[in-house]
């Protein structure tokens, strides 16, 4: 479970999160929403340790324990895991390799083995194929001349692999079309388990038509505005965040 409590965050001395506070239990998937500004990708990537945000008050509790109190290494080893809004390409770095390198790691840091290359293999071929992922992608530098879809299959690849138990999406449906969002939702959909929770960002209803939320959050000024169920994202479709940007002036 996470527990966000009263976050305060500010980046350049501007304050970005104004004492937010949000739960997301076991198992759950809890979309965020809210207009440009809100504070949305600032909120991942603190949880995910990014660095140059400044903390000034508040805990962000992963099954107990603070995670701002770890480095963005040890968050990922205790299960968080970031799918960014646009994925970086690293000339040079092969795909297998970074995908070896990066789930080693994580069973080194557990006490477990490292895997044989043969089990390696055998093990990506079968995640890669459940997310039509070719096989010639695999071969290719690491995101290096990828589509938007290619790179979010990726990604969920590679959460799929590391099989972190808190999973945050941020704004994954961006750049997709139809058949790449298809494609990426139902490999997330897979890996929804009473284990593993999802914070999902995005400012479109569109994606949790695939995704669908338990909890639907909105987020004006740093803060969570208002929580409700998947009709609450229908209801933000339809009517905008004109009251939420109203209530922000007010």
């Amino acid at each position: 479970m996470l527990e966000i409590k009263n976050l305060v965050v500010q980046i350049e001395d501007k304050r970005i999160l104004n004492g937010l506070n949000l739960t997301v239990n076991n198992g759950e998937v809890a979309a965020i929403m809210g207009p440009n500004g809100s504070g949305k990708s600032t909120l991942s990537y603190v949880i995910a340790g990014k660095e140059d945000y400044e903390v000034l008050d508040g805990e962000i509790l992963l099954d107990g324990e603070n995670v701002l109190e770890m480095g963005p290494d040890e968050r990922a080893v205790a299960g968080v895991f970031l799918a960014f809004q646009y994925p970086l390409e690293i000339p040079g770095v092969a795909s297998m390799t970074f995908l070896k390198a990066a789930l080693n790691a994580h069973r080194r840091a557990r006490g477990e083995g490292e895997l044989t290359t043969p089990d390696f293999i055998k093990r990506v071929n079968a995640t890669a194929t459940q997310l039509e992922i070719p096989k010639d992608m695999l071969k290719r530098a690491l995101n290096v001349g990828f589509s938007g879809g290619e790179k979010k299959r990726m990604e969920i690849l590679q959460m799929a692999l590391l099989e972190p138990s808190f999973c945050i999406l941020d704004e994954t449906d961006s750049g997709l079309d139809i058949d790449a969002l298809r494609i990426v939702s139902e490999g997330v959909n897979a890996l929804r388990s009473p284990d593993r929770s999802f914070l999902v960002i995005t400012h479109y209803q569109r994606l949790l038509n695939y995704i669908v939320p338990d909890s639907v959050h909105v987020m004006s000024a740093g803060r969570i505005v208002k929580s409700g169920g998947k009709e609450l994202a229908i209801e933000l479709e339809a009517n905008g965040y004109a009251d939420y940007r109203e209530s922000e002036a007010a």
